[in-house]
């Protein structure tokens, strides 16, 4: 049975939506002010009730109502009705979600972005506004380039670089060591005659004469060395100045241009996870994980030439950024940073530490990208769902977890053997 969600008479409906609503906003408000009281007073426990989102059973029903209000084109509707929710679908998440990443903007409303890891065959979709376009199957990796418009993509062994989404080819190059390792990340220096390549056999610096492996430092000595790397990271500086690559098992590695070690950054928690120039490229910043938790602190860039930063040691030579967040991804806006960690939580902190606001979206964030004039933010989680913000335009409902002023447009949900939905 199909439930008629704006037929009145519909009692069944009216209940589920009342109860929906009721609870969701229950919730949001419990989640905040525990938020809240947190940040006022951090050496206090708090002393209320963890709040719960006690909505698990309806989102059957809630799921069958979101595919409906998708097949009759009702989603708008659907979306002031039945704000969407994170809790509810951890079920669905469990079974269904997949990993999205490598997510860009292009231009407009138009974004380009993967679904899948590094070791799984991927696909690359477009999301044109509301329109979501499945692009060649060849294509197994996607990169930008930090300032212009230079996008890289990898099919097969080529990766080519090019002026813009399928604007006119700069560059081709040929991937020779670990051609049928997937790429965790890539790219493109700005003028689209240089890669950077992060894979989990190694961080490669490709040219057209040479594919360099920069980072691990190979041990001559030891007959058994590999280059199998986990948490593999890394990062340029905007002005192509620096390199930055880590792992789990390493500190964070600064290098020139050329692939040249010239510092070491240790980490500050346990292993060494994301890295991220600021968008002046004054600051560097580097984060390491403990379990769900973690540590970012950030590095002028006038000493990064011969910098030594001793793991889990106090120095002056760093500011502390964050002592909380598992840092997945993330994008550097203006003066400050938009981090997304392992809980579903994105935070704008600045160069200095200081909290500007957060906004919660739900799993581990994948990818985040931002238009051009700064307004509209993408969001990609392990959920297999991308979220699309418009910044600073307020609440659009009473169900949102954060102090930011964003208003979701929507949600694109990619879910595996589902039909692509938009909440």
């Amino acid at each position: 049975m199909k439930f008629n969600i704006f037929n009145r008479k519909s009692k069944q409906s009216e209940d589920i939506q009342e109860e929906w609503n009721r609870k969701g906003r229950q919730y949001a408000i419990g989640i905040n002010e525990m938020l809240e009281f947190w940040d006022s007073k951090p050496d206090e426990k708090w002393k209320g009730d963890d709040p719960e989102d006690n909505r698990d059973h309806l989102s059957d029903k809630v799921l069958e109502l979101l595919k409906q209000a998708n097949d009759e084109d009702k989603i708008s509707e659907f979306r002031n009705k039945f704000p969407p929710a994170h809790s509810p679908f951890i079920k669905y998440f469990e079974s269904k979600g997949q990993s999205i990443d490598q997510v860009y903007f292009i231009e407009n409303d138009k974004i380009v972005f993967l679904v899948g890891t590094s070791y799984q065959k991927r696909q690359a979709y477009i999301l044109d506004d509301n329109d979501v376009v499945m692009l060649d199957k060849s294509i197994d990796a996607i990169g930008k380039s930090k300032r212009g418009n230079v996008f890289a993509y990898q099919t097969g062994n080529k990766v080519i670089t090019t002026n813009g989404w399928e604007g006119d080819k700069i560059n081709e190059f040929e991937i020779i060591n670990n051609k049928d390792v997937g790429i965790t990340r890539l790219i493109p220096f700005n003028d689209g005659n240089k890669l950077l390549s992060i894979t989990s056999e190694g961080i490669y610096l490709i040219t057209n004469d040479k594919e360099e492996m920069i980072f691990p430092e190979p041990d001559l000595e030891d007959e058994e060395w590999d280059s199998n790397i986990d948490m593999e990271n890394g990062t340029i500086s905007n002005n192509n100045k620096y390199i930055v690559a880590g792992s789990q098992m390493s500190d964070h590695e600064v290098y020139n241009s050329q692939g040249k070690k010239i510092g070491e950054i240790g980490p500050q928690s346990e292993y060494p996870h994301f890295c991220l120039f600021s968008e002046d490229d004054e600051q560097l910043i580097t984060s390491s994980c403990h379990f769900y938790n973690g540590k970012t602190i950030g590095v002028n860039s006038d000493i990064l030439k011969g910098v030594a930063i001793e793991a889990w040691e106090e120095d002056g030579n760093y500011q502390t950024i964050d002592e909380n967040m598992r840092v997945y991804n993330g994008i550097a806006v203006d003066d400050y940073y938009i981090l997304g960690d392992a809980y579903g939580y994105i935070r704008a902190i600045d160069k200095y530490g200081n909290l500007k606001w957060r906004h919660f979206l739900g799993s581990s964030i994948g990818g985040i990208t931002i238009s051009d004039n700064k307004k509209t933010l993408w969001v990609a989680s392990c959920t297999g769902i991308i979220h699309k913000l418009k910044l600073n335009m307020g609440h659009r409902d009473e169900h949102t977890i954060g102090n930011g002023n964003h208003y979701e447009e929507f949600r694109i949900i990619l879910w595996k053997e589902e039909p692509i939905l938009k909440w």
